[in-house]
């Protein structure tokens, strides 16, 4: 009997622990997410939209139109969307398109993106970078783009949906189920990358409040 109440005592602990452990981990991810869009301060060589969510490339656009980029690539485009009709989707883009905005059409989902946008970062020695995508995408972008891309600084933009910005997560079912969904990839992606290449994180810095740079 003593031999059954240890084993349930321990099982019950360990259920404990694991509760408490994902309730960290859930709670932690929910803090890297921005509630809102902050207007952005700095500067930085370039800028990468990852396409998949509303308002990203109008977001990054706007940023390189308004002198916070020098250039943009947008990653992840669909190999049938022509460079017209960027334009006609987002007519900041029409003065832009020909001299810096670049599209990506090889990626197919955040690993991709990373990929796509090492080699367009190299090719064009960007030593800083604004990664726009949408607010719950952030922190799995944040981690991927800073394993493809040691020694460049990561400056995030998060984009805030009009849903989100006026409905909590936690307000409607496919809200919550994306969250969730975004959390498990999230730390799926986080133990990928720490067991593939285990390295110091490179630093990460909130574009609202990036330094300027002539």
């Amino acid at each position: 009997m003593s031999r059954i109440l240890t084993a349930a005592t321990l099982g019950f602990s360990f259920c404990v622990v694991s509760g408490i452990g994902l309730a960290w981990s859930f709670s932690s991810f929910l803090d890297r997410i921005a509630p809102v869009e902050v207007p952005l301060d700095g500067h930085a060589e370039g800028a990468v939209a990852l396409t998949g969510g509303a308002d990203r490339i109008a977001d990054a656009v706007a940023l390189v139109a308004q002198g916070h980029a020098d250039r943009l690539l947008i990653t992840g485009v669909n190999p049938t969307t022509t460079r017209g009709e960027i334009v006609r989707q987002t007519p900041a883009a029409r003065s832009l398109i020909d001299c810096c905005i670049a599209l990506g059409y090889e990626a197919a989902n955040t690993v991709g993106n990373a990929v796509e946008t090492e080699r367009w970062v190299r090719a064009n020695h960007i030593r800083s970078l604004i990664v726009v995508t949408s607010n719950y995408h952030m922190p799995r972008a944040l981690a991927e783009m800073g394993s493809a891309l040691p020694g460049v600084e990561l400056l995030a933009y998060p984009v805030v949906s009009e849903h989100g910005r006026t409905h909590p997560w936690w307000s409607d079912s496919a809200s919550a189920r994306l969250i969730l969904w975004e959390w498990i990839k999230y730390n799926a992606a986080t133990l990928r990358i720490g067991a593939s290449a285990p390295a110091s994180p490179e630093p990460v810095a909130d574009a609202s409040t990036a330094s300027t740079r002539s």
